[in-house]
Protein backbone atom coordinates (compact mmCIF):
# COMPACT_ATOMS: atom_id res chain seq x y z
CA UNK A 1 0.00 0.00 0.00
CA UNK A 2 1.18 3.50 -0.81
CA UNK A 3 1.26 5.69 2.29
CA UNK A 4 2.22 9.30 2.80
CA UNK A 5 2.59 11.87 5.59
CA UNK A 6 0.07 14.70 6.00
CA UNK A 7 -0.58 17.96 7.81
CA UNK A 8 -3.15 16.88 10.35
CA UNK A 9 -5.47 19.09 12.33
CA UNK A 10 -5.08 18.53 16.07
CA UNK A 11 -6.88 19.97 19.08
CA UNK A 12 -4.76 22.73 20.63
CA UNK A 13 -4.63 22.41 24.42
CA UNK A 14 -3.86 26.12 24.70
CA UNK A 15 -7.36 26.80 23.36
CA UNK A 16 -9.50 23.80 24.37
CA UNK A 17 -7.87 22.86 27.68
CA UNK A 18 -7.34 19.11 28.03
CA UNK A 19 -7.27 17.83 24.43
CA UNK A 20 -8.11 14.36 25.75
CA UNK A 21 -11.58 15.73 26.55
CA UNK A 22 -12.09 16.57 22.86
CA UNK A 23 -11.73 13.07 21.39
CA UNK A 24 -14.29 10.27 21.32
CA UNK A 25 -14.80 6.60 20.55
CA UNK A 26 -15.79 5.74 16.96
CA UNK A 27 -19.27 6.89 15.95
CA UNK A 28 -20.66 3.35 15.75
CA UNK A 29 -20.20 2.64 19.47
CA UNK A 30 -21.67 5.93 20.71
CA UNK A 31 -25.20 5.58 22.08
CA UNK A 32 -27.47 8.44 23.19
CA UNK A 33 -26.19 8.38 26.77
CA UNK A 34 -22.54 8.49 25.70
CA UNK A 35 -23.35 11.22 23.20
CA UNK A 36 -24.71 13.40 26.02
CA UNK A 37 -21.64 12.72 28.16
CA UNK A 38 -19.31 13.68 25.31
CA UNK A 39 -21.29 16.83 24.54
CA UNK A 40 -20.90 17.90 28.17
CA UNK A 41 -17.23 16.94 28.41
CA UNK A 42 -15.93 19.79 26.25
CA UNK A 43 -17.57 22.34 23.91
CA UNK A 44 -15.12 21.19 21.24
CA UNK A 45 -15.59 17.44 21.63
CA UNK A 46 -15.37 15.72 18.25
CA UNK A 47 -18.77 14.04 18.81
CA UNK A 48 -20.26 17.25 17.39
CA UNK A 49 -18.48 16.40 14.16
CA UNK A 50 -18.82 12.62 13.92
CA UNK A 51 -22.26 12.06 15.48
CA UNK A 52 -24.01 15.33 16.26
CA UNK A 53 -27.33 15.44 18.06
CA UNK A 54 -30.46 15.39 15.92
CA UNK A 55 -33.17 18.03 16.36
CA UNK A 56 -36.93 17.78 15.79
CA UNK A 57 -36.86 20.55 13.16
CA UNK A 58 -34.02 19.05 11.08
CA UNK A 59 -34.56 19.07 7.33
CA UNK A 60 -32.54 18.56 4.15
CA UNK A 61 -30.63 21.82 4.58
CA UNK A 62 -30.27 22.07 8.36
CA UNK A 63 -29.28 18.82 10.09
CA UNK A 64 -26.51 17.05 11.99
CA UNK A 65 -24.32 17.05 8.86
CA UNK A 66 -24.63 20.75 8.15
CA UNK A 67 -23.99 21.49 11.81
CA UNK A 68 -20.88 19.28 11.73
CA UNK A 69 -19.54 21.40 8.85
CA UNK A 70 -20.32 24.57 10.79
CA UNK A 71 -18.66 23.29 13.98
CA UNK A 72 -15.58 22.23 12.02
CA UNK A 73 -15.26 25.66 10.44
CA UNK A 74 -15.68 27.32 13.84
CA UNK A 75 -13.13 25.04 15.52
CA UNK A 76 -10.57 25.86 12.83
CA UNK A 77 -11.31 29.60 12.77
CA UNK A 78 -11.17 29.81 16.58
CA UNK A 79 -7.90 27.92 16.83
CA UNK A 80 -9.35 24.91 18.65
CA UNK A 81 -8.08 22.83 15.73
CA UNK A 82 -4.60 23.71 14.54
CA UNK A 83 -2.78 22.34 11.50
CA UNK A 84 0.57 20.61 11.93
CA UNK A 85 3.52 22.78 10.85
CA UNK A 86 4.82 20.16 8.40
CA UNK A 87 3.71 16.89 6.87
CA UNK A 88 4.34 13.99 9.22
CA UNK A 89 3.14 10.61 10.41
CA UNK A 90 2.13 9.61 13.93
CA UNK A 91 2.57 6.76 16.37
CA UNK A 92 -0.60 5.70 18.19
CA UNK A 93 0.08 3.66 21.36
CA UNK A 94 -2.63 2.09 23.52
CA UNK A 95 -2.05 0.42 26.89
CA UNK A 96 -4.86 -1.74 28.26
CA UNK A 97 -5.85 -4.78 30.30
CA UNK A 98 -7.87 -7.74 29.03
CA UNK A 99 -8.43 -11.20 30.45
CA UNK A 100 -6.22 -10.46 33.45
CA UNK A 101 -3.22 -9.46 31.31
CA UNK A 102 -1.67 -6.13 30.33
CA UNK A 103 -1.11 -5.30 26.67
CA UNK A 104 0.43 -2.53 24.58
CA UNK A 105 -0.67 -2.11 20.97
CA UNK A 106 1.11 0.34 18.68
CA UNK A 107 0.16 1.54 15.23
CA UNK A 108 1.28 3.94 12.52
CA UNK A 109 -1.06 6.78 11.50
CA UNK A 110 -0.64 7.94 7.91
CA UNK A 111 -2.61 8.50 4.73
CA UNK A 112 -3.17 5.35 2.69
CA UNK A 113 -3.99 5.39 -1.00
CA UNK A 114 -7.41 3.93 -1.72
CA UNK A 115 -7.75 0.94 -4.00
CA UNK A 116 -10.59 -1.38 -4.86
CA UNK A 117 -10.93 -4.54 -2.81
CA UNK A 118 -8.58 -7.23 -4.04
CA UNK A 119 -6.01 -4.70 -5.26
CA UNK A 120 -3.88 -4.48 -2.15
CA UNK A 121 -6.77 -4.05 0.29
CA UNK A 122 -8.93 -6.87 1.61
CA UNK A 123 -12.10 -6.53 3.70
CA UNK A 124 -13.04 -9.28 6.13
CA UNK A 125 -16.60 -8.33 7.14
CA UNK A 126 -19.82 -7.51 5.33
CA UNK A 127 -21.21 -3.97 5.46
CA UNK A 128 -24.69 -2.41 5.61
CA UNK A 129 -26.01 0.32 3.32
CA UNK A 130 -27.38 2.53 6.13
CA UNK A 131 -24.08 3.35 7.84
CA UNK A 132 -22.36 3.95 4.47
CA UNK A 133 -25.06 6.43 3.42
CA UNK A 134 -24.74 8.19 6.77
CA UNK A 135 -20.94 8.50 6.56
CA UNK A 136 -21.12 9.69 2.94
CA UNK A 137 -23.47 12.53 3.92
CA UNK A 138 -21.02 13.57 6.64
CA UNK A 139 -18.04 13.48 4.27
CA UNK A 140 -19.91 15.51 1.66
CA UNK A 141 -20.79 18.15 4.24
CA UNK A 142 -17.40 18.44 5.93
CA UNK A 143 -14.81 17.28 3.39
CA UNK A 144 -12.88 15.77 6.28
CA UNK A 145 -11.82 12.46 7.82
CA UNK A 146 -12.22 12.27 11.60
CA UNK A 147 -11.79 8.63 12.57
CA UNK A 148 -9.24 5.96 11.86
CA UNK A 149 -9.54 2.95 9.59
CA UNK A 150 -7.77 0.10 11.41
CA UNK A 151 -5.53 -1.76 8.94
CA UNK A 152 -3.55 -4.97 9.45
CA UNK A 153 -0.34 -5.83 7.62
CA UNK A 154 2.42 -8.39 8.07
CA UNK A 155 6.02 -7.33 8.70
CA UNK A 156 8.33 -9.87 10.40
CA UNK A 157 11.04 -7.18 10.69
CA UNK A 158 8.77 -4.97 12.82
CA UNK A 159 10.02 -1.82 11.09
CA UNK A 160 7.21 0.38 12.40
CA UNK A 161 7.50 -0.94 15.96
CA UNK A 162 11.17 0.06 16.07
CA UNK A 163 10.47 3.57 14.76
CA UNK A 164 7.47 3.97 17.07
CA UNK A 165 9.66 3.03 20.05
CA UNK A 166 11.98 5.90 19.14
CA UNK A 167 9.09 8.34 18.71
CA UNK A 168 7.61 7.27 22.05
CA UNK A 169 10.85 8.24 23.81
CA UNK A 170 9.84 11.86 23.24
CA UNK A 171 6.97 13.72 24.96
CA UNK A 172 3.51 12.69 23.76
CA UNK A 173 1.35 15.04 21.72
CA UNK A 174 -1.67 13.60 23.50
CA UNK A 175 -1.91 11.36 26.56
CA UNK A 176 -5.22 10.41 28.19
CA UNK A 177 -7.16 7.52 29.74
CA UNK A 178 -10.60 6.71 28.35
CA UNK A 179 -13.66 5.65 30.34
CA UNK A 180 -12.64 1.97 30.08
CA UNK A 181 -9.20 2.59 31.55
CA UNK A 182 -7.36 2.39 28.22
CA UNK A 183 -4.42 4.76 27.95
CA UNK A 184 -4.10 6.47 24.55
CA UNK A 185 -0.92 8.26 23.48
CA UNK A 186 -0.04 10.01 20.24
CA UNK A 187 3.54 10.75 19.17
CA UNK A 188 5.01 12.69 16.26
CA UNK A 189 7.03 10.94 13.53
CA UNK A 190 8.63 13.78 11.58
CA UNK A 191 12.12 12.47 10.78
CA UNK A 192 12.39 12.23 6.98
CA UNK A 193 14.49 9.07 7.26
CA UNK A 194 11.87 7.35 9.41
CA UNK A 195 9.04 8.45 7.10
CA UNK A 196 11.00 7.14 4.12
CA UNK A 197 11.63 3.79 5.81
CA UNK A 198 7.96 3.42 6.71
CA UNK A 199 6.83 4.36 3.22
CA UNK A 200 9.22 1.84 1.70
CA UNK A 201 8.19 -0.90 4.14
CA UNK A 202 4.49 -0.48 3.36
CA UNK A 203 4.90 -0.18 -0.42
CA UNK A 204 4.50 -3.90 -1.15
CA UNK A 205 2.21 -4.78 1.74
CA UNK A 206 -1.26 -6.24 1.34
CA UNK A 207 -3.50 -4.81 4.06
CA UNK A 208 -6.64 -6.21 5.68
CA UNK A 209 -9.31 -3.98 7.18
CA UNK A 210 -9.66 -4.89 10.85
CA UNK A 211 -12.17 -2.18 11.72
CA UNK A 212 -13.73 0.61 9.67
CA UNK A 213 -15.21 -1.23 6.69
CA UNK A 214 -18.05 1.30 6.33
CA UNK A 215 -15.60 4.21 6.46
CA UNK A 216 -13.36 2.64 3.82
CA UNK A 217 -16.23 1.98 1.42
CA UNK A 218 -17.48 5.52 2.08
CA UNK A 219 -14.04 6.88 1.14
CA UNK A 220 -14.15 4.88 -2.11
CA UNK A 221 -17.63 6.21 -2.89
CA UNK A 222 -16.66 9.81 -2.08
CA UNK A 223 -13.59 9.66 -4.30
CA UNK A 224 -15.59 8.15 -7.16
CA UNK A 225 -18.23 10.84 -6.74
CA UNK A 226 -15.92 13.87 -6.52
CA UNK A 227 -12.72 12.89 -8.31
CA UNK A 228 -10.92 15.07 -5.76
CA UNK A 229 -7.24 13.94 -5.86
CA UNK A 230 -6.94 14.51 -2.11
CA UNK A 231 -9.87 12.14 -1.53
CA UNK A 232 -7.87 9.28 -3.05
CA UNK A 233 -6.06 9.09 0.28
CA UNK A 234 -7.69 8.11 3.57
CA UNK A 235 -6.40 8.51 7.11
CA UNK A 236 -5.57 5.06 8.50
CA UNK A 237 -3.80 3.38 11.40
CA UNK A 238 -1.61 0.44 10.39
CA UNK A 239 -0.94 -2.32 12.93
CA UNK A 240 1.43 -5.21 12.35
CA UNK A 241 -0.20 -8.65 12.65
CA UNK A 242 2.84 -9.59 14.75
CA UNK A 243 2.29 -6.77 17.24
CA UNK A 244 2.20 -8.20 20.77
CA UNK A 245 -0.80 -6.05 21.69
CA UNK A 246 -3.01 -7.19 18.81
CA UNK A 247 -5.86 -9.16 20.39
CA UNK A 248 -9.38 -10.06 19.32
CA UNK A 249 -12.24 -10.41 21.80
CA UNK A 250 -15.46 -12.31 21.06
CA UNK A 251 -18.81 -10.80 20.12
CA UNK A 252 -21.73 -12.83 21.48
CA UNK A 253 -25.21 -13.16 19.95
CA UNK A 254 -28.35 -12.34 21.94
CA UNK A 255 -31.51 -13.73 20.31
CA UNK A 256 -35.06 -12.43 20.75
CA UNK A 257 -38.49 -12.04 19.09
CA UNK A 258 -38.68 -15.64 17.87
CA UNK A 259 -42.16 -17.17 17.73
CA UNK A 260 -42.48 -20.49 19.51
CA UNK A 261 -38.90 -20.58 20.77
CA UNK A 262 -38.20 -23.63 22.91
CA UNK A 263 -34.73 -24.37 24.30
CA UNK A 264 -35.34 -28.12 24.63
CA UNK A 265 -36.36 -28.29 20.97
CA UNK A 266 -33.33 -26.21 19.97
CA UNK A 267 -30.89 -28.42 21.89
CA UNK A 268 -32.46 -31.54 20.43
CA UNK A 269 -31.97 -30.27 16.89
CA UNK A 270 -28.44 -29.01 17.58
CA UNK A 271 -27.46 -32.45 18.87
CA UNK A 272 -27.98 -33.90 15.39
CA UNK A 273 -24.71 -32.32 14.29
CA UNK A 274 -23.04 -31.18 17.52
CA UNK A 275 -21.77 -32.70 20.73
CA UNK A 276 -23.63 -30.84 23.48
CA UNK A 277 -22.42 -30.82 27.09
CA UNK A 278 -24.97 -29.56 29.66
CA UNK A 279 -24.01 -27.70 32.85
CA UNK A 280 -27.17 -27.68 35.01
CA UNK A 281 -27.64 -25.68 38.21
CA UNK A 282 -30.21 -25.22 40.98
CA UNK A 283 -29.19 -22.01 42.78
CA UNK A 284 -27.09 -18.88 42.36
CA UNK A 285 -23.84 -20.54 43.45
CA UNK A 286 -24.50 -23.42 41.10
CA UNK A 287 -25.31 -20.98 38.31
CA UNK A 288 -21.97 -19.22 38.72
CA UNK A 289 -20.14 -22.57 38.70
CA UNK A 290 -22.06 -23.81 35.65
CA UNK A 291 -21.36 -20.61 33.78
CA UNK A 292 -17.66 -20.83 34.59
CA UNK A 293 -17.54 -24.49 33.52
CA UNK A 294 -19.26 -23.70 30.22
CA UNK A 295 -16.76 -20.98 29.33
CA UNK A 296 -13.84 -23.20 30.32
CA UNK A 297 -15.20 -26.00 28.13
CA UNK A 298 -15.81 -23.83 25.05
CA UNK A 299 -12.36 -22.26 25.45
CA UNK A 300 -10.75 -25.68 25.83
CA UNK A 301 -12.53 -26.97 22.72
CA UNK A 302 -11.56 -23.89 20.73
CA UNK A 303 -7.95 -24.27 21.83
CA UNK A 304 -7.94 -27.78 20.37
CA UNK A 305 -9.21 -26.50 17.03
CA UNK A 306 -12.86 -27.49 17.49
CA UNK A 307 -15.71 -25.22 16.44
CA UNK A 308 -17.56 -24.51 19.68
CA UNK A 309 -19.91 -22.04 21.35
CA UNK A 310 -21.94 -21.76 24.56
CA UNK A 311 -25.69 -21.42 24.99
CA UNK A 312 -27.89 -20.05 27.77
CA UNK A 313 -31.69 -19.72 27.73
CA UNK A 314 -32.80 -19.33 31.38
CA UNK A 315 -33.68 -23.02 31.61
CA UNK A 316 -31.52 -23.90 34.60
CA UNK A 317 -28.64 -24.98 32.41
CA UNK A 318 -25.69 -23.70 30.40
CA UNK A 319 -24.57 -25.69 27.35
CA UNK A 320 -21.32 -26.09 25.43
CA UNK A 321 -21.78 -27.22 21.83
CA UNK A 322 -18.99 -28.47 19.50
CA UNK A 323 -19.45 -29.31 15.83
CA UNK A 324 -19.30 -33.07 15.27
CA UNK A 325 -20.13 -33.18 11.56
CA UNK A 326 -18.02 -30.73 9.45
CA UNK A 327 -19.65 -32.25 6.37
CA UNK A 328 -22.82 -30.32 7.27
CA UNK A 329 -21.08 -27.05 6.41
CA UNK A 330 -19.55 -28.51 3.26
CA UNK A 331 -22.98 -29.61 2.06
CA UNK A 332 -24.74 -26.39 3.02
CA UNK A 333 -22.06 -23.92 1.92
CA UNK A 334 -20.03 -25.50 -0.90
CA UNK A 335 -19.26 -22.05 -2.30
CA UNK A 336 -17.34 -21.09 0.85
CA UNK A 337 -13.61 -21.63 1.19
CA UNK A 338 -12.44 -23.97 3.92
CA UNK A 339 -11.23 -20.91 5.87
CA UNK A 340 -14.76 -19.50 5.88
CA UNK A 341 -16.53 -22.83 6.51
CA UNK A 342 -14.48 -23.43 9.66
CA UNK A 343 -15.28 -20.09 11.27
CA UNK A 344 -17.33 -20.43 14.47
CA UNK A 345 -19.54 -17.49 13.48
CA UNK A 346 -20.37 -18.98 10.08
CA UNK A 347 -21.15 -22.34 11.67
CA UNK A 348 -23.44 -20.73 14.25
CA UNK A 349 -25.12 -18.48 11.69
CA UNK A 350 -25.67 -21.15 9.03
CA UNK A 351 -26.33 -24.34 11.01
CA UNK A 352 -28.15 -22.88 14.01
CA UNK A 353 -29.49 -19.37 13.48
CA UNK A 354 -30.55 -19.92 9.86
CA UNK A 355 -31.30 -23.65 9.60
CA UNK A 356 -32.93 -24.13 13.00
CA UNK A 357 -34.17 -20.71 14.15
CA UNK A 358 -34.96 -19.20 10.76
CA UNK A 359 -32.69 -16.17 11.22
CA UNK A 360 -31.16 -15.73 7.77
CA UNK A 361 -29.09 -13.02 6.12
CA UNK A 362 -32.10 -10.72 5.69
CA UNK A 363 -33.04 -10.93 9.36
CA UNK A 364 -29.42 -10.45 10.41
CA UNK A 365 -29.11 -7.36 8.20
CA UNK A 366 -32.34 -5.98 9.66
CA UNK A 367 -31.14 -6.77 13.21
CA UNK A 368 -34.69 -7.88 14.05
CA UNK A 369 -33.74 -10.96 16.06
CA UNK A 370 -30.04 -10.69 16.97
CA UNK A 371 -28.24 -8.21 19.20
CA UNK A 372 -24.44 -8.24 19.16
CA UNK A 373 -22.75 -8.17 22.57
CA UNK A 374 -19.07 -7.15 22.65
CA UNK A 375 -17.25 -9.03 25.41
CA UNK A 376 -16.03 -6.13 27.49
CA UNK A 377 -16.75 -5.12 31.09
CA UNK A 378 -19.97 -6.63 32.45
CA UNK A 379 -21.42 -7.39 29.00
CA UNK A 380 -21.87 -11.10 29.75
CA UNK A 381 -23.68 -10.35 33.03
CA UNK A 382 -26.02 -7.96 31.22
CA UNK A 383 -26.70 -10.46 28.43
CA UNK A 384 -27.59 -13.20 30.90
CA UNK A 385 -29.79 -10.78 32.86
CA UNK A 386 -31.70 -9.93 29.68
CA UNK A 387 -32.41 -13.62 29.11
CA UNK A 388 -33.40 -14.13 32.75
CA UNK A 389 -35.81 -11.18 32.59
CA UNK A 390 -37.43 -12.37 29.38
CA UNK A 391 -36.17 -9.40 27.37
CA UNK A 392 -34.27 -11.93 25.24
CA UNK A 393 -34.75 -15.63 24.63
CA UNK A 394 -31.21 -16.98 24.44
CA UNK A 395 -27.59 -15.97 24.17
CA UNK A 396 -24.88 -17.72 22.19
CA UNK A 397 -21.38 -17.25 23.63
CA UNK A 398 -18.56 -17.22 21.08
CA UNK A 399 -14.84 -17.90 21.22
CA UNK A 400 -12.76 -15.06 19.71
CA UNK A 401 -11.90 -15.23 16.04
CA UNK A 402 -8.14 -15.57 15.62
CA UNK A 403 -6.06 -13.06 13.64
CA UNK A 404 -4.77 -15.82 11.36
CA UNK A 405 -8.39 -16.70 10.53
CA UNK A 406 -9.09 -13.09 9.57
CA UNK A 407 -6.05 -13.18 7.30
CA UNK A 408 -7.04 -16.52 5.72
CA UNK A 409 -10.63 -15.50 4.96
CA UNK A 410 -9.52 -12.17 3.50
CA UNK A 411 -6.86 -13.92 1.40
CA UNK A 412 -9.60 -16.18 0.00
CA UNK A 413 -11.45 -13.06 -1.14
CA UNK A 414 -14.36 -13.72 1.23
CA UNK A 415 -16.06 -11.79 4.01
CA UNK A 416 -17.10 -12.87 7.47
CA UNK A 417 -20.56 -12.15 8.89
CA UNK A 418 -20.95 -8.81 10.61
CA UNK A 419 -19.46 -8.55 14.09
CA UNK A 420 -17.22 -11.58 13.63
CA UNK A 421 -14.30 -9.77 15.23
CA UNK A 422 -13.87 -7.30 18.06
CA UNK A 423 -10.39 -5.84 17.91
CA UNK A 424 -9.94 -4.30 21.35
CA UNK A 425 -9.51 -1.51 22.18
CA UNK A 426 -11.24 0.78 19.70
CA UNK A 427 -9.23 3.52 18.01
CA UNK A 428 -10.55 6.93 18.97
CA UNK A 429 -11.72 9.66 16.61
CA UNK A 430 -10.35 13.18 16.71
CA UNK A 431 -6.75 12.45 17.71
CA UNK A 432 -5.85 13.78 14.28
CA UNK A 433 -8.17 15.03 11.53
CA UNK A 434 -7.50 15.06 7.81
CA UNK A 435 -9.15 17.99 5.99
CA UNK A 436 -9.36 17.32 2.27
Amino acid sequence: MEIRPFKALRFDAAVVGDAGDCVAPPYDVIDEQMQEVLYARNPCNVVRLILGAERPDDDEKENRYSRAAQFLAEFIAGGALKAEAAECMYAYVQDFDAGGRHYRRSGLVALGKLSDFGSGVQPHERTLEGPKADRLKLTRATGAQFGQIFMLYDDPEKTAENIIAGAAARPALLDFDDDNGVRHRLFLIDDTGDIGALTEMMADKMVVIADGHHRYETALNYYAETGNPAAQYRMMTFVNMRNEGLIVLPTHRLVSNLAGFDIADLIGKIQEGFEVVPFPFNDDDGKAAARRAMFEKTSELGGKGANAFGIYAASGCFYAAALREPALMEALCPQMSRAARTLDVNILHKLVLEQILGIGDMELAGQSHVEYIKDIGDAIDRAIAKVDSGAAQAVFFMNPTRVEQVKAVAAAGEKMPQKSTFFYPKMFAGLVINKL
